[in-house]
């Protein structure tokens, strides 16, 4: 870890997107961050292959704004999910690192009061060791904004990472994964390096497009569990995952269906991190699960 060494005023920040199809809901992120107190010093959009009218309206405001950055480039539709980490890729290369002090990831189906990144960017002044933030999500269900299950302080979704740069650097590079998780694979190798990760509830964002509304609650609950064997996950503690699963609907097929997909990850399947990667997420996993047992609790 090295901790930031500029000035704590100094607080400038560019924002990386990747954009499939999301003519929908782009516009309400693009007029919830251009309504922000503390703007982005510069926020490059990249479509990846949209084939809608996604670029059509990030153009538009473009014009209007010269903060946002449009980049076009071809997805690669046999490698779907690690698609959006070359998008992202593509943006950061368009960056000066050396005139911004901090880097989000921001999906393009969201909504942010308009005093949210001038708020999380608080949360890095008062600890200088955080090194990823981000807010808490709220998912709409039956007309109501409700705190999504799976929410953890411990855990920021990938929509809305914000990294200190020297956090940035020390992770290297996004790692794209076939099934998802790069945000989890960031994520655990920040805390690798020394930095502290943290999402913060009263930071409340709106994700527009329910957790796993666009492929079907099943079809992701069997991608989490590929994702979880891809990233070093212990068996045990992807049993304890899986049980969490009965907070949503369909219940009893979501734990079944994420243990399928981790079982048929380890047989067919290899690991896509290093062994001290995945020693180390372990290590993490049953020390938490330790945690919870009553006799861990009796000893201290």
């Amino acid at each position: 870890m090295n901790p930031a060494s500029a000035s704590n005023k100094d607080k400038s920040y560019a924002l990386l997107t990747a954009a499939y199809n999301e003519e929908q809901h782009i516009e309400t992120t693009i007029r919830s961050v251009v309504a922000q107190f503390r703007g982005p010093k510069i926020w490059v959009i990249v479509s990846d292959g949209s084939t809608d009218r996604t670029d059509d309206i990030v153009q538009q405001y473009a014009i209007q704004h010269s903060f946002i950055r449009p980049v076009r480039r071809e997805r690669d539709h046999s490698r779907e999910f690690a698609s959006k980490v070359f998008a992202l890729r593509a943006g950061f290369k368009t960056l000066t690192l050396s005139s911004i002090r901090f880097i989000g990831h921001l999906d393009a189906d969201l909504w942010l009061y308009p005093s949210y990144f001038r708020d999380l960017l608080e949360k890095f002044e008062e600890d200088p060791e955080l090194g990823i933030a981000g807010g808490w999500y709220f998912e709409e269900r039956k007309g109501v904004w409700k705190s999504r299950p799976v929410n953890t302080t411990r855990s920021i979704p990938g929509g809305i990472q914000m990294f200190r740069r020297e956090c940035y650097e020390d992770i290297r590079e996004i790692l794209p994964i076939e099934y998802g998780g790069e945000d989890w694979h960031a994520e655990i190798r920040a805390r690798m390096c020394g930095w502290r990760v943290r999402s913060f509830p009263e930071l409340e964002v709106h994700h527009l497009r329910p957790t796993g509304s666009r492929g079907g609650v099943l079809r992701y609950s069997y991608r989490e569990g590929f994702m979880d064997f891809a990233l070093g996950s212990h068996p045990l503690f992807e049993v304890a995952k899986a049980a969490k699963e009965w907070t949503t609907p369909p219940y009893l097929l979501n734990c079944l269906a994420r243990m399928l997909g981790f079982f048929v990850a380890s047989v067919f399947r290899k690991r896509m991190v290093p062994s001290e990667f995945a020693q180390f997420l372990q290590k993490e996993q049953i020390g938490r699960l330790w945690a919870l047992m009553p006799s861990a609790h009796k000893k201290r």
